[in-house]
């Protein structure tokens, strides 16, 4: 399933709000990725249409298997890239925001390859 940057960044969203407060709504996600409420309730109806979210009657937002596995991987490559990019002497700041554009680019071949250097340096 291809989901575009947006949606990424949604479902990583929604990953990191659940592992904090094990409750997610419409309005957390809003206030973290700091977009309007109008833009993330249309990205919600495009992600549950997906298949990649449920909302429960409460507006609670849980991450399908789907979902989540494409929150999973994207979340894995912010943490890599931005440790990695750390490591080379960029702020974390810096590495943070870096590793959020990366993250949704970078082919799977690169990222193993990364995965890989980084695993020999332990």
């Amino acid at each position: 399933m291809s989901v575009h940057e947006s949606g990424e960044m949604y479902l990583e969203a929604i990953l990191v709000l659940t592992k904090r407060a094990g409750f997610v709504r419409s309005v957390d996600v809003s206030e973290y990725l700091g977009y309007s409420k109008p833009s993330v309730s249309r990205a919600v109806g495009i992600l549950r249409k997906e298949n990649l979210i449920h909302v429960d009657k409460d507006g609670g937002i849980t991450l399908t298997d789907a979902g989540r596995e494409i929150a999973e991987k994207i979340f894995e490559r912010h943490t890599v890239l931005s440790q990695v990019l750390m490591k080379l002497g960029v702020d974390e700041q810096t590495a943070t925001a870096d590793a959020c554009k990366i993250e949704h680019v970078i082919s799977d071949e690169s990222f193993r390859a990364i995965l890989r250097h980084q695993n020999q340096e332990k």
